[in-house]
């Protein structure tokens, strides 16, 4: 892994190695540069690079960083970590944020961008996309967040579809809106060769530190992982 930048400090715990930065800023230059990384040795391995991107505000710095980097998207494919049902084009949907942000701006041929398609209904597409993963070996890579219950994707603590085994899981109730997602499943994110988390903001201190003490979280349940924390998120007490 490439080093950080000299005002990233580093520490580890168990499960996971965390990675501290100075601002977000900092932290989405990193990451960026962490998935170009990633992308070249497995294109190298394998030939191929299996990318699962994550939602909301906090990735988007780091796509816009990332369509700027070496990458070969031509051997690129792209998934999503999950996605709520609403129109497509939705300014709310997942994917929406990820062709702004980063794959309008870069050279992927549209075949090997997998979207969920969610404006059918949480059962139908998630049943649908677990088809498609079935084409595909383990992901290389999953991008994720951490939310202030400490779920991460759409798989929210005490939701019933967060204890499912299935590849891809429909979510209702959700307490966020919309109430109905899709996720890919706790099994498919724990089995990915990699897995990085980015978080930033004060509002994620709790659930950081819940993290850190064990706590049985979604977001902790999805095991060893690169945690990648602005200062802002991090704890007093770390």
């Amino acid at each position: 892994m490439r080093e950080p930048e000299n005002e990233t400090r580093k520490m580890v715990f168990q499960p996971a190695q965390l990675v501290i930065h100075e601002n977000d800023a900092a932290l989405a230059t990193c990451v960026a540069e962490r998935v170009a990384d990633l992308a070249a040795q497995a294109i190298a391995t394998r030939g191929e690079f299996r990318l699962a991107l994550a939602g909301g505000e906090t990735p988007r710095r780091c796509y816009e960083q990332l369509r700027n980097l070496p990458v070969n998207w031509a051997r690129v494919q792209v998934f999503f970590c999950d996605e709520r049902c609403l129109p497509r084009g939705d300014k709310q949907r997942n994917d929406t944020m990820a062709f702004s942000a980063l794959l309008d701006h870069v050279a992927i041929p549209s075949a090997n961008i997998h979207t969920i398609a969610a404006e059918y209904g949480a059962f139908d597409a998630a049943r649908n996309y677990a088809m498609l993963l079935n084409d595909y070996a383990q992901l290389d890579l999953v991008l994720l967040g951490l939310g202030e219950d400490g779920h991460t994707a759409s798989l929210f603590p005490e939701n019933p579809a967060t204890e499912l085994n299935d590849a891809v899981v429909a979510v209702f109730d959700a307490p966020k809106p919309p109430p109905q997602r899709v996720s890919l499943g706790l099994h498919t994110l724990q089995q990915a060769r990699h897995r990085i988390f980015l978080v930033t903001g004060a509002g994620k201190h709790a659930a950081l530190q819940a993290v850190i003490d064990g706590a049985s979280l979604p977001a902790a349940r999805v095991g060893l992982s690169e945690w990648h924390v602005d200062r802002a998120a991090m704890p007093e007490v770390c």
